[in-house]
């Protein structure tokens, strides 16, 4: 017994921290694990579903019966197998896919704080995938996700902050996540902050674009570029003097391509008018629905 308990505990353990690798479990041991989910042992019942998932322990993969087992530990409250079974359905693995049951059983580890659920559930609520779009449900797990490290969420988070879908747009804020996921490693929070060839010795280098390089990727189409183009203009940062025209020039640019960052701070400039720029009520209101309409994700180079 005590060896079935602590082949239970370091397997469980194993699968949690997502360190599951093929050849973890012997067949002795699966053997063990297999009488326990029979047993009705949730995390037994979880590491065997993980076993069938991956092909294991001489078990071949099944993903039938990976999906039998990890949905009796979901059933049974396990936020770690309820993740796995909402991906199950995200995929079609083993189970129709399905995007409704992905975002229901998402919800239930979610809820039971399990991160990379909320990650996922937060992108479904930012892509109306299996639920409505639901922008502010897309920040709330996004953030809860991102507070405990999820490099993914602070990406996403990171983009709807610096476009203008979260509560409040705050382009310093959007930095900060982005700064975060980069941190990590995510390929696309480092395209997105531009940064240099490498991360060196975990110290983070954020590419400065030197004025006629931004210039000439605006020119060249770089949506991104055109955004941080007009916002230096904008504030005479980065460089640049102020100069209203080409702040609205390149601003309009790239929210007429569909730049979310881009329509909300034209909106701001047009609705209060600021030197240099007449404000315009028609053309604040008229941005404005069209935020309600644009994906927040519709710009997003990753």
């Amino acid at each position: 017994m005590l060896v079935r308990r602590l082949i239970l505990v370091l397997g469980v353990a194993a699968a949690l921290a997502g360190a599951f690798p093929a050849g973890a479990t012997t067949p002795q041991e699966a053997v063990e694990i297999a009488s326990l989910a029979q047993a009705g042992n949730e995390g037994a019942q979880l590491l065997l579903g993980l076993i069938y998932l991956h092909g294991d322990a001489g078990y071949g993969r099944d993903e039938q019966q990976a999906a039998h087992w990890l949905s009796r530990a979901a059933e049974a409250g396990n936020a770690y197998a309820q993740m796995t079974v909402g991906d199950l359905y995200a995929a079609g693995t083993g189970v129709p896919r399905d995007l409704r049951q992905a975002a229901l059983w998402r919800t239930r580890a979610a809820e039971q704080g399990n991160a990379a659920a909320q990650a996922k559930l937060g992108e479904m609520y930012l892509k109306g995938e299996g639920v409505s779009r639901d922008d502010r449900q897309a920040e709330r797990w996004l953030a809860h996700a991102a507070d405990q490290g999820e490099a993914h969420a602070q990406y996403l988070l990171g983009r709807m902050v610096r476009n203008g879908c979260a509560e409040t747009q705050d382009l310093d804020r959007g930095r900060d996540w982005l700064e975060r996921a980069a941190a990590q490693g995510h390929s696309a929070a480092l395209e997105a902050l531009e940064l240099v060839r490498e991360l060196g010795e975990g110290a983070l280098e954020v590419y400065r674009e030197q004025g006629d390089v931004l210039t000439r990727r605006a020119e060249d189409g770089d949506i991104e570029a055109q955004y941080e183009l007009g916002l230096r203009y904008e504030k005479g940062a980065g460089g640049f003097k102020r100069d209203p025209a080409q702040a609205l020039h390149w601003l309009n640019l790239a929210a007429d391509r569909g730049h979310r960052g881009a329509m909300h701070v034209l909106a701001a400039l047009y609705e209060n008018g600021a030197a240099g720029i007449t404000a315009d009520a028609a053309r604040a209101a008229s941005l404005k629905d069209r935020l309600k309409r644009v994906p927040c994700l519709a710009a997003d180079p990753g």
